[in-house]
């Protein structure tokens, strides 16, 4: 899998937090920036650390946090946006309490990943 194509998939299955990346995106490039996947990533990731810091159920987030490590397989390309622009900006000044939940229901391989570059959990 390209990561184009993946940036595709997410945005059309999962359209209400791919609307949240969007606008962060937006605010932090402007609407008339092409989207460029990484950067793409990285506002997905803190769309998210929004939904967790509102205390959202990361039940609501599980298909996506599943079909994004499943992605991990598909190619280089793929597995390193998702660890450095993704997985690397997850919980970012979400605090600990908020970010419990999320980290309780985070697949085991994005643990992996975030603590490999963090050197600890997002709870600590």
């Amino acid at each position: 899998m390209w990561l184009e194509q993946l940036l595709a998939e997410v945005r059309s299955s999962f359209p209400k937090i791919s609307q949240a990346a969007d606008d962060h995106y937006e605010r932090r490039f402007g609407g008339e920036s092409p989207r460029h996947a990484h950067a793409w990533f990285e506002s997905l990731a803190n769309a998210l650390n929004l939904e967790m810091s509102r205390g959202v159920d990361p039940r609501q987030h599980r298909a996506l946090l599943s079909h994004l490590e499943r992605a991990l397989n598909s190619s280089a390309e793929v597995f390193e946006c998702l660890d450095v622009a993704f997985v690397e900006n997850l919980f970012w000044q979400v605090p600990g309490a908020k970010a419990a939940p999320y980290w309780q229901s985070l697949p085991a391989r994005f643990k992996s990943l975030y603590e490999g570059f963090h050197g600890r959990t997002p709870l600590q």
